[in-house]
Parts: structure tokens; sequence; C-alpha cells
């Protein structure tokens, strides 16, 4: 053996000890130790070196997705050997419906191995993280791990809150409109029965509120709150119906 990064540790007349360092792939092989008797006597052993993984990159994401498009991501890491495992886990929570793909490198040693994640975005990924997972002997079992957030855009959803249940002549009621989407939603449009508000000073929007002071039957109808974003638009009614005041004779 003649090469810079080979080193005598020990040399007596019972042992003999070498070190390689900066290990390669070409150090792959059979090694032999030789005792010159007469006859001579040997030892062998096959020395086996692996490929470490490179740090894996995750690809085919851009920013934002639309809910509802097909996402495809793909994690790829070279000069495995032999060829390195890949998990993918959605915040934490294992994959299991993915591709996965082996190919031999250049050199014919060592694999690049690659995993496609195949989905439908839907607004419930939105600021998920994604990791794909590189698994293998070379790493001491402390796995090469690449993250992608999630950036997902939806139209808004729209919920009413009412803080009467039981609304009387005379009473008030607030009605909130809760929208949720992303982008943020711009400001609510509030109508009743497909119109303008009927009576603005009663009937105060304040953001996402309406408030409605004294109340009387004339306020009963269908009261729509509509929310939009760049995405596009959601509405959802309440309808108010104004029950008479109940009197108790003695």
């Amino acid at each position: 053996l003649r090469d810079n990064r080979i080193e005598l540790v020990r040399a007596s007349w019972h042992e003999l000890s070498i070190s390689v360092s900066d290990v390669s792939l070409s150090d792959e092989g059979q090694y032999t130790c030789s005792l010159f008797t007469m006859p001579v006597k040997t030892s062998k052993a096959f020395l086996t070196v692996l490929g470490v993984p490179e740090k894996p990159q995750i690809t085919g994401f851009t920013s934002p997705v639309m809910e509802g498009e097909r996402m495809q991501l793909t994690c790829k890491t070279s000069g495995s050997k032999p060829a390195a495992d890949i998990r993918w886990f959605k915040n934490d929570k294992e994959v299991k419906d993915v591709k996965y793909l082996k190919e031999e490198d250049a050199n014919r040693k060592t694999f690049t191995v690659s995993s496609t994640l195949d989905f439908l975005a839907d607004r419930s990924d939105d600021g998920a993280v994604v990791s794909c997972r590189v698994d293998h002997e070379s790493l001491n079992s402390t796995p090469q791990i690449a993250m992608q957030v999630l950036e997902i855009h939806y139209t808004p959803l729209v919920k009413i809150i009412s803080s009467n249940s039981w609304p009387e002549e005379g009473q008030s009621i607030i009605l909130t409109c809760e929208s949720k989407g992303k982008p943020v939603p711009e400001p609510v449009l509030w109508t009743k029965d497909g119109g303008e508000l009927p009576d603005p000073e009663r009937m105060v929007v304040n953001g996402r509120v309406l408030s409605i002071s004294f109340l009387n039957k004339t306020d009963n109808g269908t009261y729509r709150c509509e929310a939009k974003n760049p995405i596009g638009r959601n509405s959802t009614e309440y309808v108010l119906i104004v029950h008479g005041e109940w009197f108790s004779l003695v």
C-alpha cells in the first residue's frame, strides 16, 4: 500500500496496524496481511465503504398555491451507497402514498434516490410543514431533513354569529360576520333582502359587526354578509325574526 492517506500505526512481532484517513469509495475492496514465513501465511478482510447521501432538497413548490391545485413535491439526494431511504412527513405525521425512484450514479457505485409527494392543495394545508427525511446507515441514526412550509390561498369562509337567539321588539341585536381566507378578506358587505340596509341610523356597521337597535317587525328579513379576497368571494345569510313583547297581567 503506497498512499499518503495510509499510515503505519503499530509494528511489532505480534501486530501490524494501519490507519486510512479521508476514506473514499475507491478504498473499498479486499485487504491482505501477509506473514513471510515458510510457507507464507495470509489473512484477508473485505472493507465496505458506505456512500454518505447528500443533504436532500425539495423541489416543485411555487408560492403561493391556490386551493384545489395539484401539488407535486420531489425530494432528491445523491451519493448514497447502498441506496438511501426517503420518507415524507406533514406536520410530523408520515405520508405513506408516495412514489420512489432509485438511479445509479455515473460512477456506478452510488445511487441517486428521489421521491414524489402528489396531492391536491387544501386550505387546511396552509402553514403546514412538509418534511423529507433521508435515512441511511452512514448517518448514525441522525437523518438528514429538508423542510418546506406550505402557503395555500383560498376563498373566504363566512359565518354569522348572533348575540340574541330570541330577539324581541325594543331590544337590540349584534350580528358578527366572521370571515377567514387567504389573503385576508377585505371589509365585509352587509345587505338586507338583497338591497342596502334600510335604516342606517339604527343599523350601524362597524367593521364586521352589524348592530341593530330598537328592533321592530320591519327589521324582519334576510341579512347577508359577503366577504371577498383576490381569490374569490363567499357569503352567508341570517334570517332575523323579531318577536312581539309579552306582557303579564296582575
